[in-house]
């Protein structure tokens, strides 16, 4: 198994040794009511709907708030919603608003800000593409109420709005929220516990947030996204440091609050230090994936796909981003152990084979370009990995790395690898975010509306779409079944993975929740 000679030999040096950013001594009332968390990655852009990242929507739990959000167990429960009701026929929901909401900017949040909000949403969201192809109109029969009339029954109606990650339907102001959904946001003004502070903003490096006085929490605890969010620091700052060996030496000496993904061969250097806690980040785990460029030859070839997916050695890709015992093989199309997920039959790796797949679908040597992250850890070391086989196979590989932020730019280019497009890119989601049909983006073959990639299937999508619709269980499943095979035939993406991470905090930091984002509430220091 490769293993990353250089977090090995950073995991060996002592603390002491490595050196900590310049963020205070870690003393007196200020720092003790502020609340430092370094997140996966750094913040470049601000806008959840226009860029669905974790970290991007790690921000907008901050500042925006959701009608109703996802407990541990990914079950919808009412946040900004008082309740609603379903009509009998199931072609409309009413949905009644908490008393006493208001943006950050003081003006009362209104329901006609929730219809705003909704439908940008889902310009860009796969499940809310869904949702809005069966909506025959939104009405706001006054300020607190919502009125969504249905062409047809949407049962999954609270998943949609509750969905956790990979774009939640974040409400933010009717203003802002009629920006063109190609076009970011120009305010971070939401409902949320946090007050986002522009003037303190500094792109990709640091961001600074207030508690929001005005916010009124649920009664209910917290649990995941939903539940009473209870902010009990002043203040938070998201502080980027790009040395994971730098980041540890900043939580031992309390400089650092938290970290989100300390890096893997750190971990147990962290678990000797008596004034740090690691847990499970999220106990359902991530499935790790390549993604390939369909538009582009040679990966518009199900045939190479198929060979690349089944010359991939799971373990050397796992072994990269998580400790043994937190990580499995996972030969599906789904994550692995959820309800109704089936596991292929491992292939049996052939190097010749995919090097013949290459040249019958014309490979002749043209560059390939795979982009990777610099500044990543759990999505770096497996490009890495990529990068490692795509030249075993003859494959003349253009390895491109950057920063996080420039490579989700570059990302959305459809344009072809030579002129600033690409082919391959490694990445990851968190299981809650690619569950089912509904919410999955990463399955989805709808050519020019799919997620990066573009993959395009009509039997793919005609199973999704079959889920969808089921009119009962026994149909679903039989759906459920019928897609993954079409999905494993399609290849979408290689899986390369199931793992599950681990988060770091200072001991005296309490009240960490377990979820596929970080949830900067509810922690308490002491």
């Amino acid at each position: 198994m490769r293993r990353r000679s250089l977090l090995t030999a950073a995991a060996a040096l002592p603390l002491g040794a490595i050196g900590a950013p310049a963020l205070g001594q870690g003393k007196g009332t200020a720092r003790s009511r502020t609340l430092r968390f370094m997140p996966q990655a750094a913040l470049a852009v601000l806008d959840p709907i226009f860029n669905p990242t974790t970290i991007v929507t790690t921000h907008g739990f901050c500042v925006f708030d959701t009608l109703y959000g996802a407990d541990s167990r990914l079950r919808p429960r009412p946040q900004m919603a008082a309740g609603h009701e379903v009509s009998a026929d199931g072609l409309l929901w009413t949905i009644r608003l908490r008393e006493g909401l208001r943006f950050h900017d003081g003006e009362p949040v209104r329901s006609r800000d929730c219809v705003a909000s909704i439908r940008r949403w889902a310009v860009r969201d796969g499940f809310g593409q869904v949702l809005a192809r069966t909506v025959a109109e939104y009405g706001t029969p006054d300020d607190r109420t919502l009125a969504i009339r249905l062409h047809r029954p949407f049962p999954a109606m609270l998943d949609a709005l509750a969905k956790p990650a990979a774009s939640p339907c974040f409400i933010m102001p009717e203003r802002l929220a009629n920006t063109p959904a190609d076009r970011p946001i120009t305010e971070m003004i939401g409902s949320g516990p946090w007050r986002f502070l522009p003037d303190e903003y500094v792109q990709g490096s640091h961001a600074a947030y207030a508690r929001n006085e005005a916010y009124i929490p649920r009664d209910e605890p917290a649990e995941a996204a939903a539940g009473g969010k209870r902010v009990h620091f002043d203040r938070l700052e998201l502080v980027w440091i790009p040395d994971g060996g730098t980041a540890v030496a900043a939580l031992r000496t309390g400089e650092i609050d938290w970290i989100e993904y300390p890096l893997p061969d750190l971990v147990p250097v962290l678990e000797r230090e008596r004034m740090v806690r690691t847990q499970i980040y999220d106990p359902n785990g991530f499935l790790g994936f390549l993604r390939f460029n369909h538009l582009h030859p040679p990966f518009d070839d199900v045939r190479v796909r198929r060979a690349i997916r089944d010359v991939l050695v799971q373990p050397d890709y796992m072994a990269s981003v998580a400790l043994p015992g937190d990580w499995s093989e996972c030969h599906a199309v789904f994550p692995c152990g959820l309800p109704g997920v089936r596991e292929f039959e491992p292939a049996r790796q052939d190097m010749d084979r995919a090097r013949a797949a290459l040249r019958e679908a014309g490979y002749a040597g043209e560059p390939v370009v795979l982009i990777n992250p610099t500044d990543f850890p759990a999505v770096t070391q497996q490009g890495r990995v990529t990068a490692d086989l795509m030249r075993r196979l003859g494959v003349n590989l253009e390895l491109v790395e950057s920063d996080w932020a420039t490579i989700v730019a570059r990302r959305a280019n459809r344009t072809p690898p030579s002129q600033g497009g690409w082919n391959l890119h490694n990445t990851n989601f968190p299981a809650a975010a690619i569950a089912n049909p509904a919410i999955n983006p990463i399955i989805r073959m709808s050519g020019e509306k799919a997620w990066f990639g573009w993959p395009s299937d009509p039997e793919v999508e005609a199973q999704v779409e079959a889920w969808i619709n089921a009119p009962d269980e026994a149909a679903q499943a039989r759906a459920m079944a019928a897609l993954q095979q079409a999905a494993w035939d399609a290849v979408p993406f290689a899986p390369t993975g199931m793992f599950r991470l681990r988060t770091a905090f200072r001991a005296d930091l309490t009240g960490v929740l377990q979820g596929p984002n970080p949830f900067l509430w509810n922690l308490r220091r002491g």
